[in-house]
């Protein structure tokens, strides 16, 4: 699993690189040309770290790079063409509006809404979904909602919920419908040598452009797409599992983000060659000192507290209530500072639990960082908490990236026991492991066994960040972009 971290940068730092020049091409087609890339990824590509740093190297070894993403105009990404300073060119696709693209229905779906919400006799059961029909989700749901601030709606709103759900699962596969056409023809227009199609929901266009165009496919799984955290649906998975299996027969490299994955694909696909792992790690750069920390000053806490640090999306199922448990066994000076973004409404429950576990005082909400400084931002922490909870087989299997950026920052680790996060923390020597089975006290009792004795595990990070680096990935990245274009 991978995500955006934090406030996302502008783009992947690059240096000074002219969009006209590429340093030393390195990759050339079989008939000797520049390659094209299409890059097909459904988000608007500015804050997907991997896939920009995808698109950086593959531009940097010598290729034509085109990211088709698609537009998120209240984010501030409109439609329309961007040239970053690396030359890779990010092309935003519509995205599915219904106020704009059928305003009748937009206004009826408002009324049928109100009358319904009058009968039930709650507004409270529709508050969350109501306004989603404004401008496409910007992603879809990957974890259960948060629960009601409120008391639970009456019997009576039920059906104004099970109408909402049905709206909302079909505006979420009109957009991505759209998404694919759009794709699809600029793709085809594009032509590209190879087409690079992050998770199972661009499989489509890049089968179709593939057809048309001839375009090799580099499959690139950022999760266990079929088991990944969503609620259940009756038709879905079946169309998912279909367009996989057809996706990954196609292509010409299947690359994943952790070892389990890589291992599962292969088992239940019988590819004739294990899938290829790329992890999302940070580009080099020198172990911050811890000085240059913001979580202390900005959650105004004194010399001698310690900090225990949570970087990345603040959202369910990353082990944040769990931590706030564990506050309750450890001594008062020990506080968790949050650093990230999330949803109003999961803060809200980040606030209750802390209420609720009387630690509001130790509990910190410090906001975010653009994610080319969270290394920096997390460094004056004392241990960083790794922790997302087994809900489901893509969750187990991942490696998040929360991981590798807090050993980037120095930081001593505590990590739940998932079979990928423990093999690197336990290999690289970086930190404690605790049971996702023992409770808020076995978490808490690996959190005091780092804060005893951190040395050991700063100077194992210290080392471990020089070894783990994107720089590292890349090289398995470009040799399967030379396999392929070869």
């Amino acid at each position: 699993m991978t995500e955006p971290e934090t406030v996302p940068p502008e783009q992947i730092p690059d240096g000074d690189a002219d969009p006209g020049e590429v340093a030393a091409p390195l990759l050339r087609s079989r008939g000797g040309h520049t390659p094209r890339v299409a890059i097909c990824v459904y988000n608007d590509a500015h804050a997907d770290s991997r896939v920009l740093k995808t698109a950086a190297t593959l531009r940097e070894a010598g290729c034509e790079v085109r990211i088709l993403a698609v537009a998120r105009e209240r984010a501030g990404y409109p439609e329309g063409s961007e040239t970053l300073p690396n030359g890779v060119q990010i092309v935003r696709l519509p995205e599915f509006q219904l106020a704009r693209s059928a305003p009748w229905l937009a206004g009826a779906y408002r009324w049928v809404l109100a009358r319904m919400r009058r009968v039930a006799g709650s507004s409270d059961a529709a508050a969350s979904p109501a306004t989603a029909p404004a401008t496409a989700p910007a992603a879809e749901s990957t974890a259960p909602a948060a629960e009601p601030a409120g008391p639970a709606p009456a019997a009576a709103a039920k059906p104004v919920g099970a109408l909402l759900d049905v709206w909302l699962r079909t505006y979420r596969t009109v957009s991505l419908a759209i998404y694919w056409r759009a794709a699809i023809a600029d793709g085809i227009a594009f032509h590209p040598d190879v087409i690079h199609a992050n998770d199972g929901n661009t499989l489509a266009p890049a089968l179709r452009i593939a057809r048309h165009t001839g375009a090799a496919i580099v499959y690139d799984a950022h999760e266990l797409w079929r088991h990944r955290n969503v609620r259940p649906r009756p038709v879905a998975p079946h169309v998912e599992h279909l367009l996989e299996r057809l996706g990954i027969a196609r292509a010409a490299s299947v690359l994943t983000v952790s070892p389990s994955i890589a291992g599962w694909l292969h088992r239940t696909y019988r590819l004739p060659r294990r899938p290829q792992l790329v992890r999302n790690i940070p580009p080099a750069a020198p172990v911050p000192d811890p000085a240059t920390g913001v979580l202390r000053e900005r959650a105004g806490l004194a010399a001698g507290d310690q900090v225990i640090a949570y970087g990345g999306r603040l959202t369910t199922s990353r082990g944040i209530e769990e931590t706030i448990d564990a506050l309750v066994h450890l001594p008062a000076h020990v506080h968790l500072v949050l650093l990230g973004y999330g949803e109003e409404d999961y803060l809200a429950v980040v606030r209750r639990r802390a209420a609720e576990a009387g630690v509001s005082a130790r509990v910190h909400l410090v906001g975010a960082v653009a994610s080319h400084e969270v290394a920096t931002a997390l460094a004056d922490a004392d241990v960083s908490v790794v922790y997302v909870r087994p809900t489901c087989l893509s969750y187990r299997f991942s490696l998040p990236n929360k991981l590798f950026e807090s050993i980037h920052a120095g930081l001593p680790i505590v990590a739940a026991d998932l079979p990928d996060t423990e093999a690197v923390v336990t290999g690289y020597g970086v930190g404690a492991v605790f049971s996702v089975t023992g409770g808020a006290a076995d978490l808490a009792a690996a959190i005091e066994r780092v804060l005893a004795d951190p040395q050991p595990f700063r100077k194992a990070a210290q080392a471990a960040a020089r070894e783990l680096t994107w720089e590292g990935e890349a090289e398995v990245l470009l040799g399967e972009y030379e396999r392929v274009l070869q």
